[in-house]
């Protein structure tokens, strides 16, 4: 059996009716899918869970605005990742509360390369917490983890970018595993 050639403008013509069809269902697809209604309420916590109460953390460390730091962060974060509206802890469906337990600072991790100098030239700094969050009305615990630790490196006399850092880590660390339990 012999196959007829095609002409190239038969062809060309073949593939612009073949891109208009694939077009036409592309197209198709987006909006019957746009019809769908999602979302995701509170994140990964139960559907219940609309507002929070995030209490100031126990601070059994030195360093005193640490405990502000962490609960500016951890509200702005909580309300803004997981959907959550603040609340006060009488009104609120769920609880975040804590202790900072230890604020190690000033562990030298790089020094500098000339040997008449002993000078560090990066330092490290370490936070390390107990946080739960609480489901108000029945006291059950959706989320909890002991002695969280996060670490934030800086520079010789900078060791609030340090602190930064460790406190980002611990809230995307709590943000993840709230929303990884359900």
């Amino acid at each position: 059996m012999l196959l007829e050639p095609r002409s190239a403008s038969h062809l060309i013509g073949e593939c612009v009716r073949n891109a208009r069809e694939y077009r036409s269902l592309a197209l198709t697809l987006m909006l019957a899918t746009a019809c769908f209604p999602y979302g995701f309420a509170g994140g990964g916590l139960p559907s219940n869970i609309r507002t929070i109460a995030i209490l100031p953390f126990d601070n059994e460390t030195p360093a005193t605005t640490l405990q502000r730091e962490l609960l500016e962060r951890m509200r702005r974060e909580i309300e803004g990742r997981l959907g959550l509206r603040s609340a006060p802890e009488s009104r609120a469906d769920a609880v975040v509360r804590g202790r900072i337990l230890r604020y190690d600072v000033d562990i030298p991790i790089g020094y500098s390369a000339d040997p008449a100098q002993a000078n560090t030239a990066r330092r490290r700094l370490q936070i390390v917490v107990d946080i739960e969050i609480v489901e108000l009305s029945s006291g059950r615990a959706l989320w909890s983890r002991k002695a969280l630790s996060a670490d934030g490196e800086y520079d010789e006399r900078s060791e609030f970018e340090g602190r930064r850092q460790a406190v980002e880590k611990i809230v995307s660390d709590v943000i993840a595993g709230a929303q990884s339990q359900w």
